[in-house]
């Protein structure tokens, strides 16, 4: 409701009023109990006691806000999708046509300017009426006992207030003019009218006279016309029984009915109705669509509306959310590109069907130093139709926001012992004799705590031959058994602790294992496309969202709480990283295939069995990691193996091969929208440290290799 104005009094007051409804009720015995013998009973026990009853006579009306849409809108301000629970968008008077106002007026309460909260004659007339045909109390309600009824029914929470909000009877009517009494008092006419066209509802699911106007003609309250402002004029009364889309000859019956009134009253000319009366309905339904299932980005869509439900700013609890959501009128800016989206969907489309049920395929875009998700696309359409791969699991974000859990990232975690030998100082000529296979000891690797991991041994295999590879050779070729040396050097709590600093959310208790640089714990391609902005930022992580701004019904900026970037790693670290990963793009690493017009860096990822094959690759400006993983028909991770995909029956999956086409599909179709950019070079007085190669000790006793590194001047420390 607007501000609060006390209006002036209408016929002489309430006082008037009141003494005329006595009057009345000596037409009706029910009235005499309910209403006059009350008040003739104080009225007998003195003059201060009548003024005391007449001072609380008036039942103070609470108007919370209306339930109105909210509005998601895309970065370039398009409609991405609505929420509601009532469609509604509440618009002030002045941008309602005086026709529409007019008509309502004419058909609903055509005294309503000249009289207060009850409409004397029109009740006079309506008790005449329901009294002679001994029926339940029916007519004579002014616009603001109507308004009345209308609030307390959207203010009821229970099935009892609803039921004494539409009880047919005298009670009802005697405790709503008590409430119209109060409204009358502290609103203005205009305030009054504009809170019931509003509130009201027009029917087939449109509340308030703006969603009315866009359902049936595709238009604004501003813009209605006499027949189309008529025939909503005519559907308060009753919606069901007069909607258009239903009952298009009653509707119309109707129609004519409010313009025939509004002639009768000289509201509008003989001419005015004659045209009016002769149109036909010309009806332009247009639904408003609500939720995620008819989003242009359905999974960005989901995305959106689960990381909204977990936002404190909108409620203290999930109930509380949800009123936000589906009923606060807020809009709700977003990350998404509808440019970078469209071609999302067609790589991911192009490479993995709907259809093809035992693999699952997706692809997630977001830009460094801000975490903004630009972008979420996945084979599996949203539904519930099987038969056509529908699903209502979003696999591209993480298990929070989507319901499923992800696919193992494989090689791509390499990443984080990258990163971890960098930023401690192991110098990136580092070299390894990189056998296949190789054999370690659990003894050697320690967590957290201190204390190793095990004491058993365990055996890793590399997809090439065996050989000595140093950091940029072993990255580019992806050589397991090397970062499987590396990560000795690095221990195991390093690369983990920086992978959860980077958003994996890593399980201490459950992946401080050897096996952790070859990707063990499942992700989502939001998740590693986010982790792997840090670098491309240069160090800096943005906690992934799909939000930019939410404004509420008055837009006014909604409070959050900051999310802040923070530095993970030194610039000149995360360079170096760049530079490694720049490698795999090279025509001897894994993502030789998967170049664009832009300096680039990725990562390949196979899983063992290749259940799933990954590529995250990135510009200095935007990160994707694609995805391609097999599922079997209750969703339980399979081999690619064997597996036809969009057609073709896959024999060897892999990373590059299998995941990247996607990738590159999707960044060649939207590299011109990308600044050009380069890498920083890193700087050599940061991340050279030592260069000292390192010879194989591969099947020495740790006694003795510790002896020969000690020579080569090294501080070598035995770890069992």
């Amino acid at each position: 409701m607007p501000q609060l104005v006390r209006p002036a009094r209408h016929e002489g007051g309430f006082v008037k009023q009141f003494l005329v409804l006595i009057g009345i009720s000596a037409l009706s015995g029910v009235l005499i109990a309910g209403l006059a013998l009350p008040w003739v009973a104080m009225a007998s026990r003195g003059a201060d006691n009548a003024a005391s009853a007449m001072a609380s006579f008036p039942l103070r009306l609470d108007f919370k806000p209306l339930d109105e849409r909210t509005t998601v809108l895309d970065d370039q301000g398009n409609t991405l999708a609505t929420f509601y629970d009532e469609d509604r968008t509440y618009v002030p008077l002045g941008q309602i046509s005086g026709v529409m106002k007019a008509a309502l007026i004419s058909i609903e309460d055509a005294r309503f300017y000249q009289h207060g909260p009850i409409d004397v004659q029109g009740t006079i007339r309506a008790l005449l009426v329901n009294e002679a045909s001994n029926s339940t109390l029916q007519g004579g309600s002014s616009l603001t006992q109507q308004l009345v009824k209308l609030t307390l029914l959207s203010n009821a929470t229970t099935a009892k207030e609803q039921a004494a909000a539409t009880a047919r009877d005298y009670s009802r009517k005697f405790q709503e003019l008590r409430y119209a009494v109060w409204v009358e008092d502290h609103f203005t006419k205009d305030q009054i009218l504009e809170h019931y066209l509003n509130i009201a509802y027009f029917g087939d699911g449109a509340y308030g006279v703006q969603a009315a106007a866009h359902h049936y003609f595709n238009t604004t309250a501003a813009k209605l016309t006499l027949p189309q402002a008529a025939l909503l004029a005519g559907l308060v009364k009753s919606p069901s029984g007069y909607d258009p889309t239903l009952h298009p000859v009653t509707a119309r019956d109707r129609r004519d009915t409010v313009i025939d009134k509004m002639l009768q009253l000289h509201v509008i000319s003989t001419a005015e109705a004659h045209a009016a009366s002769k149109s036909p309905l010309n009806l332009h339904v247009t639904p408003m669509p609500n939720g995620c299932a008819n989003s242009t980005a359905q999974w960005f869509c989901q995305y959106l509306l689960n990381y909204l439900q977990h936002d404190p700013a909108l409620g203290a609890t999930l109930a509380d959310r949800n009123h936000a959501i589906f009923g606060g009128g807020l809009t709700v800016k977003t990350t998404l590109d509808p440019r970078f989206q469209v071609a999302a969907e067609k790589a991911v489309s192009d490479h993995v069907r709907p259809t093809d049920r035992e693999a699952v395929g997706a692809l997630a875009m977001v830009e460094p130093g801000t975490g903004q998700v630009k972008a979420v696309a996945q084979s599996r359409p949203m539904g519930t139709n099987k038969a056509k791969g529908q699903t209502m699991l979003n696999f591209t974000v993480p298990n929070d926001y989507g319901g499923a859990a992800g696919f193992q990232p494989g090689s791509t975690f390499k990443a984080f012992v990258l990163a971890a030998a960098i930023r401690k100082g192991i110098p990136l000529n580092t070299s390894f004799y990189s056998p296949n296979p190789i054999t370690v000891d659990e003894r050697g690797y320690h967590t957290c705590t201190g204390r190793p991991v095990g004491s058993a041994k365990d055996t890793f295999h590399n997809e090439g031959e065996a050989g000595t590879f140093d950091v940029y050779s072993g990255t580019a070729k992806s050589v397991n058994t090397y970062f499987i040396q590396l990560e000795r050097l690095t221990g195991l709590c390093a690369p983990f602790t920086l992978a959860n600093e980077m958003g994996m959310n890593l399980d201490a208790n459950k992946y401080q294992v050897v096996s952790l640089t070859l990707g063990v714990a499942d992700e989502s391609p939001v998740a590693m496309a986010n982790a792997y902005a840090t670098f491309a930022a240069r160090g800096v992580y943005c906690p992934a969202t799909p939000v930019t701004e939410i404004l509420d019904r008055s837009g006014k900026v909604v409070p959050r709480a900051a999310t802040p970037c923070k530095r993970i790693l030194r610039p000149a670290y995360a360079d170096a990283v760049n530079n490694v990963l720049q490698g795999v793009m090279e025509p001897s690493g894994t993502g030789a295939m998967l170049t664009i017009d832009q300096p680039t860096a990725g990562k390949t990822g196979t899983t063992d069995d290749s259940q799933s094959v990954w590529f995250v690759g990135y510009t200095p400006n935007l990160v994707a990691a694609s995805v391609v993983a097999g599922v079997s028909p209750t969703l339980l991770p399979r081999s690619l193996t064997g597996v036809t995909i969009h057609g073709t029956s896959i024999s060897f999956a892999s990373g590059g091969g299998t995941a990247g086409p996607i990738w590159l599909q999707a960044m060649k179709a939207i590299q011109r929208f990308l600044p050009n950019a380069h890498f920083v070079k890193p700087d050599p007085k940061v991340v050279k440290g030592q260069t000292v190669p390192i010879p194989s000790f591969y099947g020495y006793k740790p006694a003795v290799a510790a002896t020969m590194l000690s020579k080569l001047g090294f501080s070598p420390q035995i770890g069992y």
